[in-house]
């Protein structure tokens, strides 16, 4: 998975790590060393980041510098799926932070001892139903899910939306309006398994699919002319919740810190909901 710069707003960084530099003083016998010298945190946070909050941490990460008292960092981002970016810290990933889809991820990354101090929600999420615009299969809700020869597109299960429409359909296949083996019935019309929730919707609005499900948030602009969106009740809806945390290898813990506190900030709250998702407010 690429990790690309979004910002680069910090001048060149001065070269770290260098031992401090003892200075001998002229005269017989005398000599001193300077005062300890603290090596700054590096200018760049990299972040391990879940793909659904691609554009609203594009956004948070232009904005952060520009508060008052907040560091001039640029920023480094890896964009996927949540439990592939867990593995990638479980495997040495190098990251100031990670932030999940879901609790599951999150919780596996602290029980391995990742993560340090206690993650933060940052924001919610909830799922709908995305077809292609020209809707080729006449989909019309959510009862043609189950239609033999639909063509839909998901994730694995342990991605987190993946695991998230599995129990929707769950809640689906225990209500009689859909019926026992409901959930059974629309799993038999996945052809594929996508990497991520961002895979699913591209699928989706090229037409390559004829239905899949992810998350509100990702009906951005971009692609809100390409496929038309069907609301999937609340009683079936599951709401998905974003934990943020400090890595326990974090090389700039400090600007981190403020980067999560501009984050669930009120500032940092409006640009998650003008991107789709369910403020904490």
């Amino acid at each position: 998975m690429n990790r690309r710069p979004l910002l680069r707003l910090a001048p060149a960084l001065p070269l770290l790590g260098l031992p401090p530099l003892l200075v001998a003083c002229g005269g017989e016998g005398g000599s001193a060393a300077g005062a300890p010298q603290t090596t700054p945190e590096p200018k760049e946070l990299v972040a391990l980041v879940a793909s659904s909050l691609t554009d609203a941490f594009a956004e948070l990460a232009e904005a952060f510098p520009r508060q008052p008292g907040n560091p001039a960092v640029t920023f480094s981002f890896s964009f996927g799926a949540s439990s592939q970016l867990r593995t990638q810290l479980e495997q040495g990933a190098p990251a100031d932070l990670f932030a999940s889809a879901d609790t599951a991820q999150m919780d596996a990354a602290t029980k391995a001892g990742l993560i340090e101090g206690t993650p933060r929600v940052l924001a919610r999420n909830r799922l709908v139903l995305i077809v292609p615009r020209e809707n080729r299969a006449g989909v019309s809700g959510l009862a043609d899910l189950a239609k033999p020869g639909l063509k839909l597109v998901t994730t694995a299960r342990e991605v987190p939306v993946g695991s998230y429409t599995r129990e929707t359909l769950q809640k689906m296949a225990a209500d009689p309006a859909f019926g026992a083996g409901f959930d059974r019935r629309v799993l038999d019309n996945v052809v594929s398994e996508e990497a991520n929730v961002r895979q699913v919707v591209t699928k989706v609005q090229l037409g390559e699919a004829d239905a899949g499900i992810a998350y509100a948030s990702d009906v951005t602009p971009r692609i809100a002319s390409d496929v038309k969106v069907f609301d999937i009740p609340e009683k079936f809806n599951v709401v998905a919740e974003y934990p943020i945390a400090i890595t326990k290898r974090a090389k700039a813990p400090a600007s981190a810190r403020r980067f999560v506190e501009y984050v669930l900030s009120p500032a940092g709250q409006t640009i998650l909901k003008r991107n789709g998702f369910i403020p904490l407010s």
